[in-house]
């Protein structure tokens, strides 16, 4: 990947989805929930702080977090598709 976030911004990339219910109906795309659980693959610096330096991120490379439901900017590369985040946009890391 050749992408290298900026400031408090993150690049995660999709959880697989389940293709099928519990009951076994296969769901088409078009049916499929918007997944919310992203694994982080690239971090930004952090935001500089009114003195210069840089803020330490709360999240790291390989964390799996969960993101509000239309936070972020989806870009395709290479028929790959990344959703790149700020921070604030981050509810929580799944441990």
């Amino acid at each position: 990947m050749n992408l290298k976030p900026l400031g408090d911004r993150l690049i995660v990339e999709p959880t697989e989805q389940e293709e099928m219910t519990a009951s076994g109906i296969v769901l088409p795309e078009t049916a499929k929930e918007k997944p919310m659980q992203r694994k982080v693959l690239a971090a930004g610096p952090g935001v500089r702080k009114d003195d210069g330096s840089r803020a330490e991120l709360d999240v790291s490379v390989g964390d799996t977090v969960l993101y509000a439901k239309y936070a972020g900017t989806e870009v395709k590369i290479d028929s790959n598709k990344y959703l790149i985040l700020r921070e604030t946009d981050i509810l929580a890391i799944v441990q």
